[in-house]
């Protein structure tokens, strides 16, 4: 009599499906739950910064210079919530992104059950984001309407290699100014745990989004290559420049306009966002993605 037993098929060994299993093996045994790893209940201390100093979009200007101890902290936690609200907005976007891309996929596939953890987490690092933004003390902040309007076409129509690079982009930025923050003692600590968590469980996210990105492009012509390129660039041109909402200045006590001024022409934050992107500037080369249009936005968005 046959064994009934179902063995994996051989063709579904693929260095995709490896990666996959190695991924839900780390997720299953380094994952953090939120609720209960943030001190949610303790006060907010305001002798603390929300974010790293140098990593505020005013550092290094006059007005910078000018400003009390209290207003530079108080900043630094508007510009952290703010980070936070459009870390939302875009995981958002990428949790559909990624529905749309397993949907009707064999559910038995490792690459389909690593999907739904990364949509887990990120619902988990949502949840968190907003909590935190709420404990920093800020308004709800949204990106601009055009942003939000872009993004919804963008989730809609996005797939292959263009949603996992996009997805990439996202993550890259954030994950090299919250490695900062997360070390840094002079971050208040409840932000320095939620950046360690997001650090920590983001990793697995980029790996994938990497190898993904890598197997989409494989084969594809110059043509594809080219459009998915423009596409990303434009992506990541709103994501960056949304980060920062305009009304931090105004909610941190500050002029708006003199401190929206100061912080365009700031060359120390753009040096520092440009330093950031070097390892995922060299991989969007890497994979054809690096074109003279692309090139364009990235240089408007201070990544390269």
């Amino acid at each position: 009599m046959a064994s009934s037993t179902v063995r994996p098929k051989t063709q579904d060994r693929t260095p995709q499906h490896d990666v996959a299993r190695r991924l839900l093996d780390s997720a299953a045994m380094l994952a953090y739950d939120p609720a209960t790893e943030v001190a949610w209940d303790t006060p907010l201390d305001k002798d603390f910064h929300g974010a790293s100093p140098e990593w505020s979009t005013l550092y290094g200007t006059a007005y910078w210079q000018e400003m009390t101890d209290a207003q530079r902290k108080e900043l630094t936690r508007q510009e952290a919530a703010s980070v936070a609200s459009t870390g939302i907005w875009f995981e958002m976007i990428l949790q559909q992104m990624v529905l749309r891309d397993i949907y009707a996929k064999d559910p038995t596939d490792a690459r389909f059950q690593w999907a739904l953890t990364e949509i887990a987490e990120e619902c988990r690092h949502s949840i968190m984001f907003a909590r935190g933004a709420q404990k920093l003390g800020a308004p709800p902040y949204r990106p601009h309407r055009v942003a939000v309007e872009l993004g919804r076409v963008f989730k809609t129509l996005a797939f292959g290699e263009a949603a996992y690079a996009a997805i990439l982009v996202a993550e890259e930025v954030l994950d090299v100014m919250q490695r900062d923050w997360m070390r840094d003692e002079r971050v208040v600590p409840f932000v320095r745990t939620i950046n360690n968590i997001h650090v920590v469980e983001e990793s697995r996210h980029m790996k994938f989004a990497r190898d993904e990105t890598r197997k989409r492009l494989a084969g594809a012509g110059r043509v594809r290559r080219q459009i998915n390129a423009f596409v990303v660039a434009i992506a990541s041109y709103y994501i960056v420049t949304s980060m920062v909402n305009r009304k931090v200045y105004a909610n941190a006590g500050l002029d708006e306009q003199r401190a929206l001024t100061e912080a365009a022409a700031n060359e120390h934050h753009k040096s520092m966002m440009r330093s950031s992107c070097s390892g995922l500037m060299e991989f969007l080369a890497s994979a054809g993605l690096l074109t003279g249009p692309a090139l364009f936005f990235y240089k408007r968005a201070n990544l390269i």
